[in-house]
């Protein structure tokens, strides 16, 4: 009999305003310290929306670290956490570093509607968002089988979330482009016989919830 295996998939804390004007893509960039200390409500929230006994994995970027262990200090239970680079945010190649003005200039094609280049192109030295999609999704695919019947909590980036809601329900790079992944959101994946289902995105606090 098969056993359902539940994904909680965060998106890390807002990063610092100085990279916040850069394509930094898996640049190692810090969270933004004053955003984190006004965002009280949200880690309480994920502290207890989150379910214990959980296996918890961050990317190798300091950002998803930062925000585990601050949803551990917001009252969840500290537990030993692994690294799983394949939810690493999307290389950039080339554009990584540049601002996105300058980014501008530098198109070639016309881009996403909602996105800053076109959703198949792919950064010179960089990885397209397919190709994130393929990674993110082998790491499930991996994850579920080897952790069948568990809950699985990953502290992730908006494009790695996105890639993993992209395999999970089929879509294309266009498509997968049309999905916003907030800060701090929560994203829920559940997988049994081979199926995946999504039942939550953006997950977030209620209205007027405390700080």
């Amino acid at each position: 009999m098969t056993q359902t295996t539940r994904f909680f998939l965060i998106r890390h804390a807002i990063v610092e305003p100085s990279a916040r004007v850069l394509m930094y893509g898996d640049m190692d960039v810090s969270v933004c310290a004053l955003t984190m200390a006004q965002e009280g409500a949200a880690y309480r929230w994920l502290a207890q929306r989150l379910p214990e006994g959980a296996r918890w994995f961050h990317t190798p970027l300091s950002r998803t670290r930062a925000t585990a262990e601050a949803i551990f200090a917001a009252g969840y239970p500290p537990v030993a956490m692994a690294v799983e680079p394949r939810f690493a945010e999307q290389h950039l190649g080339q554009w990584q570093g540049i601002t996105h003005e300058a980014f501008s200039a530098l198109l070639t094609e016309p881009p996403h509607p909602f996105w800053p280049h076109a959703a198949g192109e792919r950064p010179p030295g960089g990885e397209s968002l397919a190709d994130v999609t393929a990674r993110a999704g082998a790491a499930l695919e991996e994850l579920a089988e080897r952790l069948e019947g568990h809950d699985i909590v990953i502290i992730a980036h908006g494009g790695s979330i996105r890639a993993a809601v992209s395999h999970a329900l089929g879509l294309d790079a266009h498509q997968a482009f049309q999905l916003s992944v907030k800060n701090l959101s929560l994203t829920r994946l559940e997988r049994q016989g081979g199926h995946w289902r999504v039942t939550s995105i953006n997950e977030e606090p209620p209205a007027g919830a405390a700080t």
